[in-house]
């Protein structure tokens, strides 16, 4: 009873924030984001915001050579980001209709794209926490390419109603992170198309390969999929464009993917490590283009190679 009170109230609240920032403009909306990533960075505690988190993620990627003041203005970005990336989440639907995309995003391999797309075979769309992933998929149903988006289950089963609605708006179909690879080996089967994201850490039982030069854990599940399968691997990105805010009425975003890979290339023991160091590379390229726009708060690197075995000699 406590649990669905508490429930119904963050529900609530949510709502009340959405119909406040679906109202705004572009300019407001940017005022809105750069002030609360302001008070966010500089007023709260940073334990609480995981600034050491972002800060080891920040120097793991691009070197201790990075002056602090560097560091510290990437995560001022970063979360600059997360407030636009949630206005825009609110807006999507009413600012981006199919009439409006050729204003608003711009797609530099759309003819490759289209040719991918519409090649017969099944094509796993892939990105990361980079940029405006929800606004990639928005873009995708509503010109009819309709996918299986995989995402994880929220604990609050209202708001996870909300989201599934949001996701599912221009036809595309949620599944569940978790239980979810039946209906995704079904799609794959009909060859249809699936987005997922590829950049979360997979523990101690995931393959261990190069993210900005040092060792990952990533789920192997995804290249074994697309060899499987025949499954096409299009690593992807939506990345949010300089502000014209004299001229523009919503912001502006580039559509583009770093690599198409085809598993079929690939043979031999190495050909899930390889296909998985490969579209793990092409999501690190996506990031470098624009890294403010990149989840550094993700403990990406959390997992250690070996870590599983002395679990095991421990027991």
């Amino acid at each position: 009873m406590l649990r669905h009170v508490r429930h119904l109230a963050e529900y609530f609240v949510f709502r009340i924030i959405v119909c406040a920032i679906d109202i705004l403009s572009v300019r407001q909306s940017v005022r809105l984001a750069v002030s609360l990533a302001t008070f966010v960075h500089h007023g709260l505690p940073r334990r609480i915001t995981r600034y050491a988190v972002c800060r080891e993620n920040i120097r793991r990627a691009f070197g201790d050579d990075v002056p602090e003041a560097e560091v510290d203005r990437l995560v001022h970005a970063m979360w600059v980001h997360l407030f636009r990336l949630l206005v825009e989440i609110v807006q999507l639907p009413r600012k981006l209709r199919r009439a409006d995309h050729l204003d608003c995003v711009v797609m530099p391999q759309r003819d490759e794209t289209v040719r991918l797309l519409a090649s017969g075979r099944p094509v796993i769309v892939l990105s990361g926490h980079f940029g405006n992933w929800e606004l990639a998929n928005h873009c995708f149903g509503v010109f009819g390419w309709r996918m299986g988006v995989v995402a994880r289950d929220m604990d609050n089963p209202l708001l996870h109603r909300w989201f599934a609605r949001y996701r599912q708006r221009t036809g595309h179909r949620l599944i569940p992170k978790k239980g979810g690879a039946g209906d995704i080996v079904r799609i794959v089967e009909r060859r249809g198309y699936v987005g997922m994201l590829g950049d979360q850490d997979a523990g101690s039982k995931g393959l261990f390969v190069e993210f900005f030069g040092h060792d990952a854990s990533t789920f192997k599940s995804i290249a074994l999929l697309a060899m499987q399968h025949r499954a096409l691997i299009c690593v992807g990105y939506a990345r949010r464009l300089p502000d014209d805010l004299a001229n523009q009425r919503w912001p502006q975003f580039e559509l583009g993917n770093t690599d198409v890979i085809d598993p079929e290339e690939y043979d031999g023991p190495q050909a899930i490590r390889q296909i998985t160091q490969r579209y793990t590379t092409a999501i690190e390229r996506a990031v470098r283009l624009a890294p403010e726009q990149y989840f550094w708060l993700h403990r990406r690197w959390k997992s250690k190679p070996g870590q599983r075995q002395a679990r095991r000699k421990a027991a």
